[in-house]
């Protein structure tokens, strides 16, 4: 984060003591005889709705069985053989909105089977032993380089290695993982666990991963199409939009995304500088993750300014009210006009909106709040699109993540398509990597 302290914002505002319950782990694991008893509420459903709300489509019914039978290493594979990283999207995924909503037991109760905590249950039973229950195939001899160590791209190269073939990783950060390294709310993801992931991951053997390279910058396009046999694209979106009003230039005004991964990869919590007064402007779930960090971290005051109302929010109902209960003030249907202050964020002018057949039209009727601390959160653009076609904004795909160019794919968040979720990152991964596969063994 490069914003330079101002008079408001500041470090130590809470005690290492306080800092560290803030930042407990948000939903506890189960222990076995609590997992026993939630998996015991399941219904074993024949055509089960969890499934087809689930992006990477786990066989839900079938996992919690082998968790009732105590077989958690059993259920452990069933996730892995669909999500590799059923660990961390048992932590940050939407169950709420996905497989939760759809089960029945919420349909008739309004209280589902806890899936996603029986799904990190399983999962971390396996990891803590650091047992691979994966076997590499006879190498292939074909060399696949993976651009961008997040969900969709260690995806693709675990599937790939698991295939036989060796994979490259560029990255263009220090360390592997993408958003579930720099991106997700630290008290969604404790104890280093992305990184551990990433190092479970590769444990099955032939990924390399590189840090530091950046498709633009050391990386092009035709070099990887010229030294590795298929290429597949996880970059991300790297930028940030402007907030494009005045004073968007002032001391204290700076992206979430910055904020929160500064966050996470602080070793003090206590150090790291945050206003008294805070706004956020955005919906999605970077902007919900800053604010209760925000608030976690000490500052009195805690807002998310939305031009839209609630249902538009991008982020769930659910983390909608978790901010909320964290003392978080939600506004709706404001947007930015000003940033005041002398030099420095002072307060944020704010206009307020109505929406007419879908379009958002100001009123002309403003209101200030007192801001030391403003984040933008309000999306974020390709960086880099290595020449291929886009759609809007991302890359162009077909299919399995095919883009405009023979013998490159591409998934994840730079990708066409999708919902932006780590859990459908992971699959578009998978299922490039099974598509790469084929076309590698001589298939259309």
């Amino acid at each position: 984060m490069n914003t330079p302290y101002t008079p408001g914002i500041a470090a130590k505002r809470l005690s290492g003591d306080e800092l560290h319950q803030n930042f407990a782990d948000l939903h506890a694991p189960l222990d076995g005889h609590e997992a026993a008893v939630a998996a015991d509420r399941c219904y074993f459903c024949h055509d089960a709705p969890c499934i087809t709300a689930c992006p990477t489509d786990i066989d839900i019914p079938l996992f919690i069985r082998q968790i009732t039978t105590g077989t958690p290493e059993a259920a452990a594979k069933t996730i892995f053989d669909m999500n590799i990283l059923g660990g961390m999207c048992a932590r940050v995924c939407p169950t709420e909105d996905l497989c939760e909503q759809a089960c029945v037991r919420e349909l008739a109760e309004g209280k589902p089977v806890e899936i996603g905590r029986l799904q990190r249950f399983a999962t971390d039973t396996v990891m803590a032993k650091g047992v691979m229950p994966f076997v590499r195939a006879d190498a292939t001899g074909k060399k696949v380089a993976v651009v961008g160590a997040g969900p969709a791209g260690l995806s693709c190269a675990h599937r790939l290695a698991v295939l036989g073939h060796d994979v490259t990783v560029y990255d263009a950060m220090p360390k592997a993982g993408g958003l579930n390294e720099y991106g997700i709310a630290a008290y969604k993801s404790t104890d280093d666990f992305a990184a551990r992931e990433v190092d479970w991951l590769c444990s099955i053997g032939g990924i390399e991963i590189k840090n530091g390279m950046a498709l633009g910058g050391e990386l092009t396009i035709d070099d990887l199409v010229g030294c590795f046999s298929a290429v597949f694209l996880s970059v991300g979106l790297g930028g940030v939009n402007a907030l494009s009003v005045d004073g968007d230039d002032k001391d204290g005004v700076d992206d979430a995304v910055s904020f929160i991964r500064d966050l996470r990869q602080a070793d003090d919590l206590a150090a790291l500088p945050v206003g008294r007064n805070v706004v956020v402007i955005g919906g999605g779930m970077t902007a919900v993750d800053a604010a209760v960090q925000s608030k976690l971290l000490g500052a009195q005051s805690v807002t998310i300014a939305y031009r839209r109302g609630r249902d538009a929010m991008g982020a769930s109902r659910y983390e909608q009210d978790l901010a909320a209960s964290m003392g978080v003030n939600l506004l709706f249907n404001a947007q930015p006009v000003a940033v005041h202050g002398n030099g420095a964020a002072a307060e944020i002018e704010l206009e307020f909106t109505t929406t007419e057949d879908g379009k958002l039209n100001g009123t002309g009727e403003t209101i200030r709040l007192a801001a030391d601390q403003v984040f933008r959160a309000i999306g974020q653009t390709l960086s880099s699109d290595g020449g291929l076609d886009l759609e809007g904004r991302k890359i162009a795909v077909t299919g399995a993540g095919r883009t405009s160019r023979s013998g490159v794919w591409a998934g994840g968040d730079c990708a066409s398509g999708g919902d932006d979720l780590t859990v459908t990152a992971v699959a578009e991964g998978r299922d490039a990597a099974m598509d790469i596969h084929n076309v590698l063994n001589g298939g259309n």
